[in-house]
């Protein structure tokens, strides 16, 4: 079978999808994947085939000139994945009628696929890759962003259709709206729902890279959604940091990290995490920059700190006893696997509601901020520490996910889903 991977060039974007082309060419397809110049290395070092488009780094812009909030939010959303659109669908246009793959297999917000799904022109089966949450129309109302946990009654339901209507009118409709209007560009009619749940119920199959505990309940779900557990984390053949020793001291674990998106100020997340820790001689605290220098971290190191740009997640989550995180979606199921405990503190991007579900599913706490104080943060990493219901749930989640064999998992829904369009 031949599959054609189109993977949005952001990391936490591109791992998922570099993970399941090299599971599908192990076992014996021929897979080719696109994305921008500046991540084809990437690709090609885990022995794949890449075809490039120009992206010119704009899935990385981030808006400066407005202050935190929908509509800077807005903005970064749309000039990183919908202007891309119609570039991105040439791209795969060319590509089917060049490659002829079997099937089209995308991250969520690849968003040029959209105009394959809403051609009437035959295409081949596409299979979206969901990096993110189930960012569905929740059947409580609440709209899809701010990190609102299911409604617990009536009333609860009521605000949240108040909340909604401000959503709706700050950022789903324009959303909706400039989309719309690239995909007439394009000769297309418009969505037929706003652009998140579109996303995820037009293509063919959804593959949720999640377990049901950690995902709130939607009922009726889409027959087409399929839990699928999560991926292990990219496998790293770096050298170790020197420090790594410092692992087998005796001491308790704590990483911090703001991934590498949201890591221009490491004073948001990462600084306050070591100033809140440093008196606590019976922990070592680790922080990764996400690839920035290690002197973007400010001031001078704690003693129990330490410090590198990147860290292997895989070896290291199940040496940490507990999780720091801004909500990076990949990290957050990382730390799960291994049955870590979490303390999340972010909102940008669609860190708010990974947070929300860290604090509803039991597994650690959401601090619902871009900028903790040493306090809070302080308190709460004590709490996942030393309280066991903290660690007991993530371990309950740990045994959920290892019930997965994920990466067949997925070529299982990519091989159905082919079966059935062949029918």
């Amino acid at each position: 079978m031949k599959l054609l991977f189109a993977a949005t060039p952001l990391t936490g974007h591109i791992n998922p999808l570099l993970s399941i082309a090299g599971a599908a060419a192990s076992r014996g397809d021929d897979v080719v994947v696109t994305t921008s110049r500046a991540f084809c290395g990437r690709v090609e070092e885990a022995g794949l085939r890449c075809l490039t488009y120009a992206d010119d780094h704009a899935a990385e812009f981030r808006e400066t000139a407005l202050p935190a909030g929908p509509e800077r939010y807005r903005r970064e959303f749309e000039q990183r994945f919908i202007d891309r659109m119609p570039l991105q669908a040439r791209v795969l246009h060319d590509l089917i009628a060049r490659e002829r793959p079997d099937a089209v297999v995308a991250g969520s917000l690849f968003l040029g696929v959209l105009p394959l799904l809403l051609d009437a022109r035959p295409r081949p089966p596409v299979v979206v890759v969901n990096v993110s949450f189930l960012f569905l129309d929740r059947p409580d109302g609440a709209p899809v962003g701010p990190g609102l946990p299911p409604a617990r009654d009536a009333a609860e339901a009521a605000r949240y259709a108040a909340i909604r209507a401000a959503v709706d009118a700050a950022f789903t409709n324009p959303v909706r709206a400039y989309t719309d209007r690239a995909l007439a560009g394009l000769g297309l009619g418009g969505l037929p729902a706003s652009l998140p749940h579109a996303i995820l119920t037009l293509p063919d199959a959804l593959v949720q890279l999640t377990i049901p505990s950690f995902e709130y309940p939607f009922d009726p779900l889409p027959r087409t959604v399929h839990f699928v557990g999560a991926l292990p984390p990219p496998a790293s053949a770096d050298p170790r940091p020197g420090w790594w020793p410092d692992l087998d001291g005796g001491r308790r674990v704590v990483l911090v990290t703001q991934g590498t998106l949201a890591n221009q100020d490491l004073g948001e997340l990462l600084e306050p995490t070591l100033a809140a820790l440093a008196a606590r001689q019976d922990l070592l605290v680790l922080a990764t920059t996400g690839g920035r220098p290690l002197d973007a971290v400010r001031g001078p190191l704690p003693p129990n700190a330490r410090v590198a740009t990147f860290l292997p997640f895989g070896d290291l989550m199940p040496r940490i006893d507990a999780l720091v995180t801004n909500g990076g979606y990949g990290t957050v199921l990382a730390a799960l696997q291994a049955g870590r405990p979490i303390v999340s503190a972010g909102l940008t991007e669609d860190k708010a509601e990974v947070g929300a579900r860290v604090a509803w599913s039991g597994v650690g706490l959401n601090l619902a901020t871009n900028a903790p104080d040493p306090d809070s943060l302080s308190r709460s990493v004590a709490a996942v520490l030393d309280e066991p219901r903290y660690r007991a749930r993530a371990g309950a989640m740990a045994a959920e996910f290892a019930r997965h064999d994920t990466p067949g998992e997925i070529l299982a829904v990519i091989d159905a889903t082919c079966r059935a369009a062949a029918a």
